[in-house]
């Protein structure tokens, strides 16, 4: 998710070094170094940008988040902690929301994860690395061979994770990437 802001510098009348600095100073091309854009991560007390007009999954559940430019995300709730992935699997670009939460610690140190429902492989929601594949049986298991074998080049990607909080006494939902 990206997010652009502009700084607004005012320059009062009685002050003018030339001619055009108040339309300079309104211009955001024209800032140069000196009025960097805050970045997403400084944003709101450091917790990102808000996100409005979503609603957080119950626990041990998935949602999928769509938003402008075609930003997509697959949230879960485990535990009462919220993870947030990217929305399509970097290996076969199908919906991750619709995903399997796994939680067994036979999948490494790193779970939570999200098993991607086409291609199988997992991805943890805490850092977004890929992992060892979910074993999936008749029809799924047919379909995700397949998806593997087509996408092999895209085996070793990892999907980008988010920090997603919410202020309890506003019930505001935040996101910024780890």
């Amino acid at each position: 998710m990206t997010t652009k802001s502009h700084a607004l510098n005012l320059v009062m009348m009685g002050s003018r070094r030339g001619k055009g600095n108040l339309k300079r100073s309104l211009d955001p091309s024209t800032l140069g170094d000196s009025a960097k854009e805050p970045s997403p991560k400084s944003l709101n007390q450091g917790r990102g940008q808000e996100i409005t007009g979503v609603t957080l999954p119950a626990d041990g559940k998935i949602k999928g988040w769509e938003f402008g430019n075609n930003q997509r995300m697959a949230c879960a709730n485990v535990d009462g902690k919220f993870y947030a992935v990217q929305g399509a699997c970097p290996r076969c670009a199908f919906d991750l929301f619709r995903g399997t939460i796994v939680t067994d610690e036979a999948f490494g140190p790193d779970v939570p994860r999200v098993a991607c429902p086409t291609c199988a492989t997992t991805f943890s929601l805490r850092t977004g690395t890929h992992g060892p594949p979910l074993k999936q049986k008749g029809l799924a298991a047919f379909v995700g061979n397949l998806a593997k074998t087509a996408t092999i080049d895209d085996a070793s990607k990892d999907a980008k994770a988010y920090i997603i909080t919410r202020d309890e006494e506003t019930g505001q939902v935040f996101c910024k990437e780890r």
